[in-house]
């Protein structure tokens, strides 16, 4: 089987679609990066932290509400990624080009950066909540919950929004995504924070000042995302797909 990667060109950078994709990105990442990480924050004034069982709950629904919500608004401009472990996940399938990629990357980290300072304005310098590892939990077990974690978030999003063969109705792939990443969180939240999205864990980083075990959130979810992607499109994936390097991965 011939490889999907298409490397692209920087010509695309001045391509209105890719403009608009960019910045569709940023926005984006934006909202759905203010709702998740303030969710964090109030959960931690109200209900004692998202280490509790309510805390943790509030902070699934909530990032399984907005995920949901931000890959619909985006689908149709950008593809909805919000994550550098979704857009490495679709570029090793050839939806989108690896140079697009780095556009969407940096577009998600300036989203989050501007989403986790605001928030620390608006809440009067509150820090923001930092994704770390569970006292106990040693960085390779950080790191492999992480994979198994996004893993799991881009099969989906391959099975019910990339694959022209998915059995689900048109519209409904990101509110199963969204449930994914809530059911994740339930899962590894308590244990490795369930980041599955480096630019979800830098912008509270960065904001806070605070970079431990920051690494493990880039290792684990961009190998959970790489390989989901190259997993499904080379084994489940079965069609006559033709990687197209302007088109939008979705």
């Amino acid at each position: 089987m011939a490889p999907r990667i298409a490397v692209g060109h920087h010509h695309e950078v001045r391509q209105p679609d890719c403009i608009r994709a960019v910045t569709a990105e940023i926005i984006l990442t934006f909202l759905f990066v203010f709702a998740g990480v303030g969710s964090s924050m109030a959960a931690g004034k109200v209900m004692g932290g998202d280490g509790t069982i309510m805390g943790l709950t509030a902070v699934a629904l909530a990032h399984a509400l907005v995920v949901a919500v931000m890959i619909s608004a985006g689908l149709h401009i950008s593809g909805g990624h919000l994550n550098p472990a979704v857009t490495l996940g679709l570029a090793v399938g050839g939806h989108i080009t690896l140079f697009r990629s780095l556009l969407y990357i940096l577009a998600q980290l300036i989203g989050s950066a501007l989403a986790c300072f605001l928030l620390k304005y608006l809440t009067g310098g509150l820090e923001t909540p930092v994704h770390t590892l569970v006292a106990g939990m040693g960085a390779l077990q950080g790191v492999i919950m992480e994979i198994v974690l996004t893993f799991s978030l881009l099969f989906t999003v391959y099975a019910t929004i990339v694959d022209p063969k998915k059995n689900v109705p048109t519209g409904f792939g990101p509110f199963l995504v969204g449930l994914v990443v809530g059911a994740n969180i339930l899962a590894g939240g308590v244990f490795s924070g369930a980041s599955m999205n480096p630019a979800r864990s830098f912008g509270p980083a960065l904001a806070s000042g605070d970079w431990t075990d920051h690494w493990i959130y880039w290792v684990g979810p961009l190998i959970g995302g790489g390989l989901a992607g190259l997993i499904y499109e080379y084994f489940f994936k079965n069609d006559t797909h033709v990687p197209l390097p302007r088109e939008e991965p979705f």
